[in-house]
Formats: C-alpha cells, sequence, structure tokens
C-alpha cells in the first residue's frame, strides 16, 4: 500500500488525484460534447436556425453533479487538511529561522545547523520564524508547505519512516536571490540520529582559532551574512567585503550623499541599523537588523574578520 515519504503523502495525493481525475473526465466528456454538437448542428445539415426549448431536467442534472462532486473535493482535501493541524503533544520542536535567503535550524540541545536533520519515525514540529519578509517551508516529498510570516507564530509537523534526503524550498518569492534558499531534510534511523543530536558540535582547535578572525569567519556564515555578500570583491545584494575596511565609501543618509570611511563604528551601525547609511548603489530594506542577534563581542569579532580581507586590488 502506498505511503508516500511521510505520514501526509498519501491523503494529499489521494485528493489530488481525485480532484485531477474529475478534471480529466470533465475536460473529456465537454469537449466530447463540443465535437458532437458540431458535426452535428453544422450548417449543411442545419442550414436554418431553428429554436431549441429549454429543458429543466437537464439543467437540474447539470447543476446537481457538479455541486456533488464538488463538495465531494471538499471533503476529500478537508480529510487530508485537518491532520496537518493537530500537531502531537510528544513531537520533537525544531525552531525554524527563514530569512533572507537562508534557513536556520535550532534544536532544544542549542544544536543549529543549515539543514534540517529528524529522527525516522518521530513526530517532528517546526516552530516556524521569519527575520524579514514573507518565506515558505516547501518539503515536496513530505507533501507540506506552510508560509512563514513576519511577526507571526506560525508551526507545522511530520513524521517520515523513510530515511533519506529530501529537498527543501522557499516557496514563496521573497526577493532577488529566492532561488538560491534552498536547503534539505535528513531523516536518519534513531540510533544514528540519537547519536548525531548528542554529539558537542566541534570545536575550533587552537591553530585555527589564532588565524586572524576566524571566528568572525564562522559568524558570518552562520549568521547567513554570506547570502549577500561576498569575500572576494564581487557584489551580490550588498556590498562585498574585500578591500571594504578603511576605504571611502559613497553612503546615502537621510536621503543625501556623503562621503565616509568604513571604519569599525561603521560596520557596528551597519549590522545594527542596516538603512542608517546605505552604500550607493545598493538598494535599501534588503538587510534585516541584527540588534538582540549579535553581542558586542560577536560584533568586534566580524569586524576583525573583515579587516583580513585586505584590499580589492590585492
Amino acid at each position: 500500500m502506498y505511503t508516500g515519504y511521510s505520514n501526509f503523502a498519501s491523503s494529499v495525493d489521494t485528493a489530488f488525484l481525485f480532484i485531477l481525475g474529475v478534471s480529466v473526465i470533465f475536460l473529456v466528456g465537454i469537449t466530447g460534447v463540443i465535437i458532437y454538437f458540431i458535426i452535428k448542428y453544422n450548417k449543411k445539415r442545419h442550414p436554418v436556425a431553428e429554436e431549441i426549448e429549454g429543458s429543466n431536467k437537464l439543467e437540474i442534472i447539470w447543476t446537481v453533479i457538479p455541486t456533488i462532486l464538488v463538495l465531494i473535493m471538499f471533503w476529500v482535501g478537508w480529510k487530508a487538511y485537518i491532520p496537518e493541524r493537530r500537531i502531537p503533544k510528544d513531537a520533537l520542536q525544531v525552531k525554524v529561522t527563514a530569512q533572507m535567503w537562508s534557513w536556520r535550524f535550532e534544536y532544544d540541545n542549542g544544536k543549529v545547523t543549515d539543514t534540517l536533520i529528524v529522527p525516522q519515525g518521530k513526530n517532528v514540529v517546526l516552530l516556524l520564524k521569519s527575520m524579514d519578509v514573507i518565506h515558505a517551508v516547501y518539503i515536496p516529498a513530505f507533501r507540506i508547505k506552510e508560509d512563514v510570516v513576519p511577526g507571526r507564530e506560525k508551526s507545522m509537523w511530520f513524521k517520515s519512516d523513510v530515511p533519506g534526503t529530501y529537498d527543501l524550498f522557499c516557496a514563496e518569492y521573497c526577493g532577488l536571490r529566492h532561488s538560491y534558499m534552498l536547503s534539505a531534510v535528513k531523516v536518519l534511523p534513531q540510533d544514528q540520529f540519537n547519536a548525531w543530536f548528542a554529539a558537542t558540535p566541534p570545536k575550533m582547535d587552537s591553530a585555527a582559532a589564532s588565524v586572524p578572525g576566524a571566528a568572525g569567519k564562522l559568524l558570518v556564515q552562520s549568521k547567513a551574512c554570506i547570502a549577500c555578500h561576498t569575500f572576494d570583491g564581487s557584489k551580490l545584494v550588498g556590498p562585498s567585503f574585500k578591500g571594504i575596511f578603511g576605504h571611502k565609501v559613497t553612503v546615502e543618509t537621510d536621503g543625501k550623499e556623503r562621503e565616509i570611511v568604513v571604519n569599525e563604528e561603521y560596520i557596528k551601525r551597519s549590522i545594527l541599523d542596516p538603512t542608517a547609511d546605505v552604500v550607493k548603489g545598493f538598494q535599501k530594506g534588503q538587510m534585516v537588523s541584527y540588534k538582540g542577534q549579535l553581542t558586542d563581542d560577536e560584533i568586534a569579532k566580524i569586524i576583525e574578520f573583515i579587516k583580513t580581507l585586505g584590499d580589492e586590488k590585492d
């Protein structure tokens, strides 16, 4: 018996196939009737138009039958929808943060990943949050989708009995790099998930920690800064980090252009209030504030990393 890759796949597919089947039957039936009438009542056979009286019986039939079919479609869809709203109390909770243009998954034990990792055969509830605009969690193989709306608490849940890796997309156009907002769901056997869940995140070794800016680079990557900024001088949604520190840039402040030097104060202000001074040539409002998400110490580490990137001409 078909069950699909999640507990919702079968019911969603049943609703889809039923509606598709009814639509195909009506398409073929109506097209057939049209062709029949074209042949039977063409001008050669009926050169003179005739008035045809209405048929109450026929009108009742084509009113009642479609109404019944629409109600059946509603019932099939409703049966698939209701279980999606009833979240089990014993579900594993994962906090999902969406922002332009990346996903962040946080677990109860503090683990943070950019890939959703879940145990096989276990109910999982995703607690959804958006940092900026409307996004949408969409896992095609599981037949589930849910909008992630700024300022609203939303959730979705599922259970998968089939280990594997499945695509996770953003299904709501959320800006210039919407198509890059890709991730995956990894369904692991329970013992493998337990081992992964219990393992402590790898710490930076002393050699790596001694490299200037190493801690800042990790922060830039984990906070999804690389979705909009590059390290090599190329432009994305925001300016590249390469060669920017200590150089003069033209910014727009309160509608007026001015020239400033990129220093610690400017970078910190741009992180906490990104609309205050927008570099000329870039669109205002594309970056959200990281106030409350980064400590002063973390901001200082990011600044140290930016300092190491050198000049664009290097």
